[in-house]
C-alpha cells in the first residue's frame, strides 16, 4: 500500500510484504469453493483471503502471527467488526476504498505509453530494480529470496516498465490471481503495489501497467481486478476511475505495527512539515528525543533529550557557527575558502560592466550566471554562450539574489556530497528535468505534466518554472513550448539540475571514488560546518576528477534515502540515543 499520500498512481496495496506461504491449491479453472484458510506470502508480507476462513476468529488469529518487518492484510471481510472484537487492541480497519474492473466487457487496450516496453519480472537485477523503486516510495522491500521462488508461480504475477532509452525499470505491478492463488469461485484477481519512479520524464507509466494487467488477467478468463486506495487519495482515485475503476463493497483488516502507524493513529504534527523537516522528526521520535515544533511551515523544531535542547531548521542546526553560515551563503566567499585548501574549483568573478563580462565570456566560452546569495536552484543559468544570453542571465541572477556572478562552465555530472559530523554520509548524481514525447502533446504541456508529477512525489518540493531559463534550454535544442516531440524523442528543459527545479537524483553512494570523499570532508573542515551538502562537478562518481562549485548548509536530507542521513544526523546531535 501507498506509504506517502501524495503517489500521484500508487495503489493502497502497496506494502504486501516479505515472505510468500506456499500456495495450498493450484488451480486453472474457478474451483466450487475457495480452499481452507487460504494464504499467500506476498515477498512483502501475507495476503489473508478472508471468505475462505472458517470464522473472524480465525482471521484474527492469523493476523496475529504477523511477521516483523511485514504487512499482512487480510482482504474481503465480511464482518470486520467482529474480527477487530478479537483483537481490538491489535487489529485496526484500513481507511480504504475498494474499487474494481469488470474483466468480462469490451476487449482493453494494452498499447504501452511511448517509450517504454512492458515486461514480466526475469532476473535476480529485476528484483533489485523493484525494491529501488520501493524505497524511494518508502515501501517494504520485497525478499528477494521469496519473489525468485514465485516468479514461476501462476498465482502471482510481477511485470515491470522499462525505459527504452536508458533500459532502467521505472514501474512495477504486482498482480495476484484468486483462483490461482485461493481457488476463489468468483473468478477474481487483484492488483498490488503499483509504483512509478518519481523521477521519470515518461507520461502514461502507471496506466500501461494497469492495462497490460487488465489485458493479461482478461485473456484468461478472469472476470473483476481489484485494487484499495486510501480514501483521500483523491489522484490515485481519479486515475484509477479514469482506467474504468468504479468503487465496490469490502473490507481490509491489518495488523497495528510501525508500518501501518499512520493509518491507525490520525493526523500527527508532522503531517505540516515539510520532507526534510519531517524525517528528522519521525528518527527523533523513534529514538524517544522529544520533539517541539515551532514552526512547520518553516521547519523549524527544537529536539530535547538529557537535559540538552538543539533548535533546527531541518538539517541546519545552533552547531553550525555564523562564520560557516556566511562562507556558504556567500558563494564567492566559499570557492575563495575551498581553492585557499587547495581543492579545485571554477575560475569566478563578479558581473562587472558589459565589456568586462564580455571579455570573461570570451576567455572561458560558456559560464554559469548565479546569484551571489541565491538557493535552490533560483537564478541560475547554466551553458551561457552569447552576449545576448548573458545580458539576460546576469538580470534574472540579479532579480533572484542580488549581486550576480559569473563563473567558468565546467561540463559533468552534477554530484551532491552530504558530509554529517565531517564524514560522508551519501552522495548522489543530480540530473536535470527532462521530458519524453508521445507524438501529440505540446513540450509546454509535457513539461506542467511532468512538473504535477514531480511536485505530487516530493511533496511539493520540486517545479519546473516556466521561465526565461527554460525558455532558453528549449531554444538551444531549436525548440519552444508549442513544440511537439515525436514518440520516444526526449528534451532537457533545465540546465541546473537543482531538485527544486525539477531536478532528479540518484544515489552513487557506492561508487564515490576515495579523492572525492577525501576533498568533500576536507571542504567541510575548511568551512568548519558539520552538516553540509558538497556540489561537485565529475567525470563519473568513481573517478578522481572534480571542481566544487557550491556549498548548501541545509542539505535536504530526505533526497538520500535509502542512505542513513536522518539517523548520522541524530548520532552527532544525541550520540548515545540509536
Amino acid at each position: 500500500m501507498s506509504a506517502m499520500r501524495a503517489v500521484s498512481v500508487q495503489s493502497h496495496f502497496d506494502f504486501v510484504e516479505e515472505h510468500i506461504m506456499p500456495v495450498q491449491e493450484t488451480r486453472t479453472t474457478p474451483a466450487d469453493r475457495p480452499s481452507s484458510n487460504a494464504m499467500l506470502a506476498c515477498g512483502w508480507g501475507r495476503l489473508l483471503f478472508a471468505p475462505s476462513f472458517a470464522s473472524p476468529t480465525a482471521i484474527a488469529q492469523a493476523l496475529l502471527q504477523e511477521r516483523d518487518g511485514q504487512r499482512d492484510i487480510a482482504l474481503y471481510v465480511e464482518a470486520p467488526q467482529l474480527v477487530l472484537a478479537e483483537a481490538p487492541q491489535n487489529l485496526f480497519l484500513d481507511p480504504s476504498l475498494l474499487f474494481r474492473r469488470a474483466l468480462d466487457a469490451d476487449a482493453i487496450d494494452t498499447t504501452a505509453a511511448p517509450g517504454i516496453t512492458i515486461r514480466p519480472l526475469t532476473t535476480r537485477a529485476d528484483i533489485a530494480a523493484i525494491n529501488r523503486l520501493y524505497a524511494m516510495r518508502r515501501m517494504v522491500p520485497l525478499d528477494p529470496a521469496t519473489v525468485w521462488q514465485q516468479r514461476t508461480l501462476p498465482a502471482v504475477t510481477y511485470l515491470l516498465a522499462e525505459d527504452e532509452h536508458t533500459g532502467e525499470i521505472i514501474g512495477s505491478v504486482m498482480g495476484v490471481d484468486h483462483v490461482q492463488a485461493f481457488g476463489d469461485a468468483e473468478g477474481g484477481t487483484s492488483l498490488w503495489c503499483l509504483v512509478v519512479d518519481p523521477q521519470t520524464g515518461i507520461a502514461g507509466v502507471g496506466q500501461s501497467l494497469v492495462r497490460q494487467l487488465c489485458g493479461m488477467y482478461q485473456a484468461a478468463g478472469r472476470r473483476f481486478l481489484d485494487l484499495s486506495v486510501l480514501h483521500d487519495n483523491q489522484h490515485a482515485i481519479g486515475l484509477y476511475q479514469k482506467l474504468g475503476f468504479a468503487q465496490t463493497q469490502g473490507f481490509v483488516i491489518k495488523h497495528k505495527n510501525a508500518i501501518n502507524e499512520p493509518l491507525y493513529v490520525g493526523t500527527s504534527e508532522c503531517d505540516g512539515l515539510n520532507p526534510y523537516a519531517a524525517l528528522i522528526v519521525n528518527e527523533a521520535r523513534r529514538r524517544g528525543i522529544g520533539v517541539d515544533i515551532l514552526d512547520p511551515d518553516a521547519g523549524i523544531f527544537a529536539l530535547r533529550y538529557g537535559g540538552r535542547e538543539v533548535v533546527c531548521r531541518e538539517s541546519l542546526t545552533e552547531l553550525t557557527g555564523a562564520v560557516a553560515m556566511t562562507l556558504c551563503q556567500d558563494k564567492t566567499l566559499t570557492l575563495r575558502r575551498l581553492a585557499a585548501a587547495g581543492l579545485r574549483v571554477p575560475a569566478q568573478t563578479a558581473a562587472g560592466s558589459a565589456e568586462d563580462n564580455a571579455e570573461f565570456l570570451r576567455t572561458h566560452g560558456a559560464l554559469v550566471v548565479k546569484p551571489a546569495m541565491g538557493e535552490q536552484g533560483k537564478g541560475i543559468s547554466v551553458d551561457v554562450r552569447s552576449p545576448d544570453s548573458l545580458a539576460q542571465a546576469i538580470a534574472m541572477a540579479e532579480r533572484a539574489g542580488g549581486p550576480a556572478l559569473l563563473e567558468e562552465y565546467c561540463p559533468g555530472d552534477d554530484l551532491r556530497i552530504v558530509v554529517i559530523g565531517y564524514k560522508v554520509v551519501a552522495a548522489a548524481i543530480r540530473r536535470p528535468a527532462e521530458v519524453g514525447g508521445d507524438g501529440r502533446s505540446d513540450l509546454r504541456t509535457l513539461i506542467e505534466r511532468h512538473s504535477a508529477r514531480r511536485n505530487a512525489a516530493t511533496g511539493g518540493e520540486a517545479h519546473i518554472p516556466l521561465d526565461a531559463e527554460t525558455e532558453r534550454c528549449l531554444a538551444m535544442q531549436g525548440l519552444d513550448y508549442e513544440s511537439v516531440l515525436a514518440e520516444g524523442q526526449r528534451a532537457v528543459v533545465r540546465k541546473t539540475a537543482n531538485l527544486h527545479t525539477g531536478g532528479t537524483i540518484h544515489d552513487v553512494t557506492a561508487d564515490l571514488h576515495p579523492d572525492l570523499r577525501e576533498a568533500a570532508e576536507l571542504a567541510a573542515r575548511t568551512l568548519r560546518i558539520p552538516v553540509v551538502g558538497l556540489d561537485f562537478l565529475v567525470t563519473a562518481p568513481d573517478r578522481p576528477e572534480y571542481v566544487v562549485i557550491e556549498a548548501n548548509e541545509r542539505p535536504g536530507l530526505a533526497n538520500h534515502e535509502p542512505q542513513p542521513t536522518a539517523q548520522r544526523f541524530m548520532d552527532l546531535l544525541f550520540p548515545f540515543t540509536a
